[in-house]
């Protein structure tokens, strides 16, 4: 049975605040133009991070909430390519010559379908075009079912330190479910041959609330997954929006849990990891102790951006790809959704913007708030207005924190807010309270 708090917060469909203002608010007012703008304006000297989305999968499970696109074939792929580095010289030609990386990211889709030699050539374009660090960070996202010894060899090869491998549910109950049947030993074998290669950064991606899901099966999924010893494992909720997304259309609802059932599902996947040793970071994310992740938690340096939870300081994101978010200066930015409409206008020799948001004053200290929110349960508000130039101002949010106080949710003190430790899966409900714009659910 749910709790009255549950009950009263557990509903909410607050965004997950991976950037604020969140997407719903992107605009077409934001295009090429100003992109190009922004992309000439950057600093010389100071490091950004890089994100590519590779919009491909073998078959599509029906949980996912991405933009991707099936194929059997190698040929679009391939020409998908071809694309993706227009893109990378068109991005280039704009910057500052060799702009630093310290922080690169293949998404997904699968981005491990691309051909080892295939990806090799384009992490060579890619350090022709940009300086990276001599520590720069370059992460991928690995489907286990799809990944093999020689990729693993390429990815060691190209200077890959940190991979996420999707997970989701060892239960072959849930799996056939979802439309992802993977077991235990593709998982396994994946991480070892990983490591074998020297990609010692490993994160599992957890979900619950999935249908058929029970408490025992993820207990036994978390277990199994500890035992494995990855760096760093994500705990995602399964968000159910069949409108938006059509393969979650083939997910029968009868079988979704309710919002009691996942709410204990993710007080006992928490419960299970603590256990193991890994220490909770932020909202959903787990850490070993010694784990980058858990230690600039520790000192207070977490971040949060479109990616998740991160130990990434750039300010600066530049986003390749269909749907690729990118953050600069001035404001988001974000490319056509589809491969399609995106292929176009790169062959077209031109960005492929087609929406975004112009940061302002007020949105940048109400993103602080909500980013320290979201990061350490905490945030001083004053402080936080001082450090933007701010006299401490109201939020039009008085009335929604006092209601969270009331309810034992969070402490207020001379304008510092913690959230209650019995509480911390109602953070995005605290952070709403900062939010200057109507949340408007995909539809």
């Amino acid at each position: 049975m749910q709790s009255p708090i549950l009950k009263k917060y557990g509903d909410s469909q607050s965004p997950w605040y991976t950037i604020y203002p969140t997407v719903s608010q992107f605009s077409a007012v934001v295009g090429a133009k100003a992109y190009e703008e922004w992309l000439r304006r950057l600093a010389p000297c100071e490091p950004v991070s890089l994100y590519f989305h590779i919009p491909f999968c073998r078959s599509i499970c029906w949980y996912c909430g991405f933009p991707t696109a099936m194929t059997l074939q190698d040929a679009p792929i391939l020409d998908y390519l071809t694309v993706l580095r227009e893109e990378i010289r068109l991005v280039a030609e704009k910057v500052p010559k060799e702009l630093p990386v310290s922080d690169v990211h293949f998404g997904g889709g699968t981005p491990t379908l691309i051909k080892p030699a295939e990806f090799l050539d384009l992490m060579r374009l890619l350090r022709l075009n940009f300086a990276f660090s001599r520590s720069a960070t370059i992460a991928i996202e690995i489907d286990p079912r799809a990944f093999t010894a020689e990729m693993a060899e390429a990815l060691g090869a190209a200077g890959v330190s940190r991979a996420s491998l999707g997970v989701q549910s060892f239960d072959p109950i849930v799996q056939r479910a979802i439309n992802r049947v993977q077991s235990e030993a593709q998982t396994a074998a994946a991480v070892k041959n990983l490591r074998e290669h020297e990609i010692s950064g490993i994160n599992f991606d957890l979900i619950y609330g999935l249908p058929r899901q029970t408490v025992q099966s993820c207990v036994r999924t978390a277990t199994l997954a500890a035992g494995m010893r990855p760096d760093r494992l994500a705990v995602f909720s399964y968000a159910h929006i069949p409108s938006f997304k059509k393969n979650q259309r083939l997910i029968d609802e009868a079988e979704l849990p309710d919002n009691g059932a996942r709410a204990e599902q993710a007080a006992a996947v928490a419960d299970t990891l603590v256990a193991a040793g890994y220490r909770q970071v932020g909202l959903d994310h787990f850490a070993l102790p010694e784990d980058e992740l858990a230690l600039v938690q520790k000192a207070g340096r977490l971040r949060r951006n479109s990616l998740g939870y991160s130990a990434d300081t750039c300010r600066t994101l530049i986003g390749f790809g269909p749907s690729a978010v990118g953050r600069l200066g001035d404001g988001y930015v974000q490319n056509e959704v589809t491969e399609g409409p995106y292929s176009r206008q790169i062959r077209a020799g031109r960005l492929a913007t087609f929406k975004g948001c112009y940061l302002t004053s007020e949105d940048r200290v109400r993103g602080a708030i909500i980013e320290r929110l979201m990061c350490d349960l905490e945030a001083d508000v004053p402080a936080i207005c001082a450090a933007h130039g701010f006299d401490p101002i109201s939020f039009d949010s008085a009335e929604r924190l006092a209601l969270l106080a009331e309810d034992g949710i969070v402490d207020i003190e001379d304008g510092l807010i913690r959230v209650r430790q019995e509480h911390r899966f109602l953070i995005r409900s605290v952070a709403a309270a900062f939010d200057a714009y109507p949340y408007r659910a995909p539809s």
